[in-house]
């Protein structure tokens, strides 16, 4: 499965004098829903600019220092570091991985992965003026700024993270010039109306992970290797309450940690192993 050859998709390759490219910090999520009596996911074209342009992907990005939150207990009530890094097999600082995925998600999707006095933000829950406001704070976000945590603030919100699965982590391979460590998370979706953001990504649609798959099979929507592998992860589940209960009950040797190794063959990436 050659998706580098397959398909158009925006490549920043490296060349023979970069090596030891350090590696990015990334989170991703797969936003899951149940409809009719089965399992979809959302998903987002990203624009040919950007790195990956072309492929059908997942909420996310990199990890930000702002995401280093040094009051986290405040806004991750239900998951401290100790857990976090433990679920990820790391001595410590795993927690802002879930807080990247949370902040990406609500950047590129607009879902906003988090809860008030229990109670979990839905659609409708911004009226008026606040919804304005959330709107304001999702462009600032998309311009760069560290405005998330001022949002969260705003509004007395803690957020999800207790809620969200690791399921798996992917290293980018050694001939992008870009390389990222991406943790992939999987979250049940609010009752929140999802969608892309216009710029990173310029299409998106609800799709069932079988569906996705055969369309790519039939050359009809670009991916990436993680992207596939993840959806062959949850393809054969009917509904997200025993999908995420499955992915929580996983060790961490049960987590697929995959690196792929591709090569220069008539100069083209040719996929070796993964």
């Amino acid at each position: 499965m050659n998706d580098y050859q397959n398909y158009k998709i925006n490549h920043a390759l490296s060349n023979v004098n970069e090596t030891n490219q350090s590696l990015i910090p990334a989170a991703t999520v797969l936003l899951v829903r149940d409809h009719n009596s089965t399992v979809e996911v959302f998903m987002i074209k990203r624009a040919m600019k950007t790195n990956f342009g072309g492929a059908w992907v997942f909420p996310g990005g990199k990890v930000d220092s702002s995401d280093d939150i040094k009051n986290i207990s405040k806004y991750s009530p239900l998951l401290n570091d100790e857990e976090a890094s433990k679920r990820l097999g790391i001595k410590s600082g795993g927690l802002v991985y879930w807080i990247a995925c949370i902040r990406e998600c609500f950047e590129e999707s607009g879902i906003l992965l988090a809860d008030n006095e229990q109670k979990k933000i839905s659609k409708g829950w911004f009226k008026g003026s606040d919804e304005e406001i959330v709107n304001q704070y999702k462009k600032q976000l998309l311009q760069g700024n560290d405005v998330f945590l001022e949002l969260i603030d705003k509004f007395d919100l803690t957020l999800s993270t207790d809620e969200i699965a690791y399921i798996s982590h992917w290293i980018t391979p050694k001939i992008e010039k870009r390389r990222y460590s991406t943790r992939f998370f999987i979250a049940r979706c609010p009752n929140q109306l999802a969608t892309h953001d216009g710029l990173e990504g310029v299409e998106s649609r609800w799709l069932e992970p079988k569906v996705a798959l055969d369309l790519y099979k039939s050359g009809e929507f670009p991916m990436i290797m993680p992207t596939i592998k993840n959806l062959e992860l949850i393809k054969d589940f009917q509904d997200t309450q025993t999908l995420l209960r499955s992915m929580n009950d996983k060790l961490i040797t049960d987590i697929p940690k995959v690196e792929p190794v591709f090569d220069v063959v008539d100069g083209k990436p040719k996929l070796i192993s993964y």
